[in-house]
C-alpha cells in the first residue's frame, strides 16, 4: 500500500513532464524554441516535437499571408501636385529568427506598425518621382509593382517578404477638392461656351450661304424671266409688224380701237370733243373704214 502510494506521485510527475516536453507543429505556423530568451531551433514542419521542459519555451507565428492597411498618407508627386493616398499590403513570415530579432516580443502587431511604415516610405519616394498623371491613371500597376519592390527590399532585414502592395485611394486633400472642382466646372464651362461660339459661326455662315445663294437664284430668275419677257416682246411686236405692214389700214382700226377703249373706260372721266373730230372717224364710218378728211 505504501509502495502504490509512492510510484502513483512519480506516474503523475512523469506525465506533465513528459507532456510538457511535447508540442505539435501546425502546418499554418513556424514555432521557434527559446532558451533562456535565445533562439535554439525553428519548427516549420508540421508534426510532433520535442523540447527541454521548464528550460525552453515556444514562440508561434502565423505563417500565412497576413495583410496591412496603411494610414491615409499625403505625398506630393513631380508636379508639386499633392495627393492623399493609402495602400494594402500582403506579407508572411519568411525568416522566423530574423522575425524575432526585429520585432522582440512585440510579434506580428509590431511586424504589422513597422510594414507600414516601410510601405509608406516606399510609397513616398516611387510617387514622389513621377507626375500626378501616373498616379491618377487607371493603370497604376507598374507604380505599385515598384512600390512592392522597394518595400521588399527593406523589410527582407525584417525575416519579412512582402507580397503585393496595391494602392486603395488615390485622392485630392479635402481643402484641394473645392478649387479643383471649380477649376474644372470653369474649364468645361469654358469649352462648352467655345463649342457653342464655334456653332453659332458655323449656323451664320451656313445662313449667310443660303441667303447668298437665294439672292443669286431669285436674282437669276429675274434675269432669265425678264430675257423672256424681252424675246416674247420682241416676238409679239415682230408680229404685230408683220400684221400691220401687211394691212395699214387694219393697224390704223386696231389703234383707233385701244384709244377709244383708253379714252371712253372709267365713270368719273369726261370729254369734250367736236363730232366731226378724226378721233370718230372709224364711229361714223358704216363701212369701219376712216372716213378721209375734206381737202
Amino acid at each position: 500500500m505504501a509502495r502504490s502510494t509512492f510510484i502513483l506521485p512519480v506516474l503523475v510527475a512523469l506525465s506533465a513532464l513528459v507532456l510538457s516536453s511535447v508540442f505539435i507543429v501546425d502546418e499554418r505556423e513556424k514555432v521557434l524554441v527559446l532558451q533562456f530568451g535565445q533562439v535554439k531551433s525553428v519548427k516549420e514542419e508540421p508534426g510532433l516535437e520535442f523540447k527541454v521542459p521548464f528550460i525552453q519555451d515556444l514562440v508561434r507565428y502565423d505563417a500565412r499571408i497576413l495583410g496591412v492597411q496603411t494610414q491615409p498618407l499625403e505625398v506630393t508627386p513631380l508636379d508639386d501636385r499633392r495627393l492623399v493616398v493609402d495602400a494594402f499590403a500582403r506579407w508572411r513570415v519568411e525568416n522566423a529568427v530574423s522575425f524575432r530579432e526585429a520585432v522582440g516580443t512585440g510579434g506580428v502587431a509590431a511586424a504589422q506598425g513597422r510594414i507600414a511604415l516601410i510601405v509608406n516610405a516606399a510609397i513616398r519616394e516611387v510617387l514622389g518621382s513621377v507626375p500626378s498623371g501616373a498616379v491618377l491613371s487607371d493603370d497604376r500597376t507598374p507604380l505599385m509593382n515598384l512600390i512592392r519592390d522597394q518595400a521588399r527590399r527593406q523589410a527582407n532585414a525584417l525575416g519579412i517578404e512582402v507580397i503585393d502592395v496595391r494602392l486603395t485611394r488615390t485622392d485630392l486633400p479635402e481643402q484641394n477638392l473645392a478649387a479643383t472642382f471649380a477649376r474644372m466646372r470653369a474649364e468645361r464651362e469654358r469649352e462648352a461656351a467655345d463649342e457653342v461660339a464655334r456653332g453659332n459661326e458655323a449656323a451664320q455662315r451656313v445662313r449667310a450661304s443660303a441667303d447668298r445663294t437665294v439672292i443669286e437664284l431669285v436674282s437669276e430668275s429675274r434675269r432669265q424671266s425678264e430675257i423672256i419677257r424681252g424675246e416674247a416682246d420682241a416676238e409679239r411686236n415682230a408680229i404685230y409688224a408683220e400684221a400691220f405692214g401687211r394691212d395699214p389700214e387694219f393697224f390704223a382700226f386696231t389703234r383707233s380701237m385701244t384709244s377709244y377703249q383708253r379714252a371712253l373706260k372709267g365713270n368719273t372721266s369726261s370729254i369734250v370733243l367736236s363730232p366731226d373730230s378724226e378721233f370718230f372717224d372709224y364711229l361714223n364710218s358704216e363701212t369701219g373704214r376712216a372716213v378721209p378728211s375734206a381737202q
